[in-house]
């Protein structure tokens, strides 16, 4: 007899159900993942409600963490009970960029949770090529919190960050939370954060934000220009993915300073004639951010990612707001996309 398991699948935009389904089979080079937790992402709630998948109906989660139950004939670095995250990404491994390990520009990947199924579930099969083990100290929440403390670091790394520069940092969401860690562990003097909600600007403080700034209350880029004698931030990140935050941005860098755009977009940016006028007066260099990098060249921001959680210097505990049981999922994305109370980092607890 199959055995069998509830797993949270979309079948259209808004049409989310709780239903049980086989454990998923897994062939010589899967292994099978009993999961601990699924956080949500924040681009999860726009695309169960309005985007949609790739095919339906389709198990959603990508942010997730748990044990080995079964391995594949042919994987050998895994034994079951091995507590491990996931990289949700599945690269092709033959195009130009897979060749040089730059797996999150893959012309032709594959993705759990939209494009194959993901964790929202009580088991997934994952490709044991994605799989990293938990140090010791992470625990499965933390664990499941790689993939967002990786992209908060890669966005780090495009903006080259320096020791002794300042950055602001637009939205406080677990992303910009976790980019506030990793900007001062990597030497950044002052950190300024913005956005609009005071519970998210609490917990940025928490974390170690030096200026926490409500955009609904003060003007953002006259803050950052007056605490920084007028010159603006050398870094900027951009997380929130809106015209209004996108255009700031450009305006509270410094001369010949860098702006990272991390947040995705779903409206047309129009930059305002004076706003381009500072881009070429100030030679200011715009570079994007597209998820993280998980592969051993030219840098696994994954595994390092995983390395200074275990050593206390990312902390994950801080941005959970929510835990809930799988059963209530469809609930919860009608409350978040309704946006009826605040939510930071949520999770789901198989």
């Amino acid at each position: 007899m199959t055995a069998k398991m509830k797993a949270v699948r979309l079948h259209a935009p808004g049409d989310l159900r709780v239903e049980e389904v086989n454990v998923p089979e897994i062939n010589d080079h899967q292994v099978l993942v009993r999961v601990r937790a699924v956080g949500v992402c924040g681009s999860d709630p726009g695309r169960v409600m309005e985007k949609g998948t790739y095919s339906y109906p389709m198990t959603i989660g990508h942010e997730f963490s748990g044990d080995v139950a079964k391995v594949g004939a042919k994987v050998k670095d895994y034994k079951v009970g091995d507590p491990v995250t996931v990289v949700p990404l599945i690269p092709c491994g033959t195009c130009e960029y897979c060749r040089v390990g730059k797996y999150n520009l893959c012309d032709d990947y594959s993705y759990y949770g939209s494009r194959t199924d993901g964790a929202m579930a009580e088991y997934v099969a994952v490709e044991a090529a994605n799989l990293l083990k938990l140090p010791e100290g992470v625990d499965f929440e933390s664990g499941a919190c790689t993939d967002p403390v990786a992209i908060a670091f890669h966005a780090l790394r495009q903006a080259q960050l320096g020791a002794g520069d300042t950055v602001a940092i637009l939205g406080a969401g677990p992303i910009g939370l976790f980019a506030i860690q990793w900007a001062k562990t990597m030497g950044a003097t002052e950190v300024f954060v913005i956005d609009i909600l005071d519970e998210k600007l609490t917990i940025a403080r928490e974390v170690g934000a030096d200026h926490a700034i409500n955009a609904k209350v003060v003007d953002p880029v006259d803050f950052v220009l007056k605490k920084t004698e007028g010159e603006g931030a050398h870094k900027v990140i951009e997380i929130v993915g809106a015209p209004v935050t996108q255009e700031q941005s450009l305006r509270m860098v410094r001369k010949e300073g860098t702006v990272v755009f991390c947040g995705i977009s779903y409206k047309d940016l129009v930059i305002p004639v004076k706003t381009l006028d500072g881009l070429l007066r100030k030679e200011l260099r715009i570079i994007g951010a597209w998820n993280s990098l998980a592969s051993p060249y030219p840098i696994n921001e994954w595994e390092l990612a995983l390395r200074f959680m275990a050593l206390g210097r990312v902390k994950c505990k801080p941005v959970i707001s929510h835990r809930f049981r799988l059963d209530e999922a469809p609930d919860v994305f009608r409350r978040l996309w309704k946006r009826e109370e605040f939510f930071s980092k949520i999770f789901f607890l198989p």
